[in-house]
């Protein structure tokens, strides 16, 4: 409570999926002064933009979570859009930062950065040691390029710029929207619809072979805000859970969760994209005391109810 009272911090992505999180819990710990810049005001792309929200919201602590994210689809669709609109405004919300005298950045990185195979679990001292999955590399490279920025502007300036790795989020609020959206809402929608259609059988991407790992939304947010106010160093943290789980398994989860009873179909034509992910979770444990409490059979529950329960007010939204 007494880090966060007299702190002015901006979140950038503030009003997205997992920005409105960390900003409740913000107010949570009685922050009273936290900007959400919007778009519509303050084109992070732009240098200008970002000189004047600076100048205007005079923060000590940059929270940087904007970021022009897709599922497999999206990615395959804009590499080109991905890697510089996340480059660009990661870069300059650093350099801004830097000129500005601002106290603390912290960056949010992607599961992405790591290479395609990369030893199992994922351990931060191994990004360097290979090329991203393909589909991913653009957007995973032009975010591991911030980590790139904060450990040499630490090292020539002093600048205290933190990277945090999350792994793949979900839950509440997340983009249900079947083109841009990743895989745990994809297959809820999915499963939902065929439910209610009446349809005997969904097709999904690839083999269901590939695993990944998944951390629920809130947990995700209470991991940066620990870190936000516990470390201070110069090294990458993974933030995940450590639970490995295949697509194919996934799915079932989640149609047993639904209540779909239909024939899952594998598309084989489409990209698995990486074939495993894991995290080495123990450096947040041991840096700054975050451990996720929810798997993802204890997130999915509340992940499916949240959509059940809104999804009117999205679909009218798309119209």
């Amino acid at each position: 409570m007494s880090f966060w009272g007299q702190k002015r911090v901006v979140v950038t992505g503030g009003a997205g999926f997992l920005g409105s999180f960390v900003v409740e819990k913000l107010s949570e710990r009685g922050c009273q002064n936290v900007i959400v810049p919007r778009a519509r005001e303050y084109d992070l792309r732009d240098r200008e933009a970002i000189v004047r929200l600076y100048k205007q919201a005079r923060p000590q602590i940059v929270i940087h979570l904007a970021a022009v994210v897709g599922g497999i689809g999206a990615n395959r669709a804009n590499p080109g859009r991905f890697f510089y609109d996340n480059a660009i405004m990661g870069i300059q919300l650093m350099e801004y930062a830097r000129m500005a005298g601002i106290e603390k950045f912290v960056a949010i990185g992607t599961i992405c950065a790591y290479p395609k195979f990369a030893p199992l679990p994922f351990r931060e001292d191994d990004l360097w040691g290979g090329y991203p999955e393909e589909t991913n590399a653009p957007y995973g490279l032009a975010k591991k390029m911030l980590l790139v920025q904060a450990q040499a502007y630490r090292a020539q300036y002093g600048f205290n710029g933190i990277y945090l790795l999350p792994v793949n989020l979900y839950g509440p609020r997340d983009n249900f929207d079947l083109e841009t959206s990743h895989v745990i809402p994809a297959l809820i929608r999915k499963c939902v619809e065929a439910k209610e259609n009446s349809r005997n059988e969904i097709v999904l991407w690839g083999d269901g072979s590939p695993t990944r790992e998944f951390l629920y939304v809130e947990d995700a947010a209470e991991g940066i805000l620990l870190a936000t106010e516990r470390y201070d160093g110069a090294e990458p943290v993974n933030l995940g859970t450590g639970e490995e789980v295949t697509i194919k398994e996934l799915a079932k989860i989640i149609a047993t969760e639904v209540g779909f009873g239909g024939e899952i179909v594998w598309d084989k034509t489409k990209p698995n994209g990486q074939p495993r992910r894991r995290l080495d979770v123990s450096r947040a444990k041991e840096l700054f005391g975050f451990q996720a409490e929810h798997r993802v059979r204890d997130g999915i529950p509340k992940t499916v109810e949240w959509f059940l329960a809104n999804r009117g007010g999205m679909l009218e939204a798309t119209v």
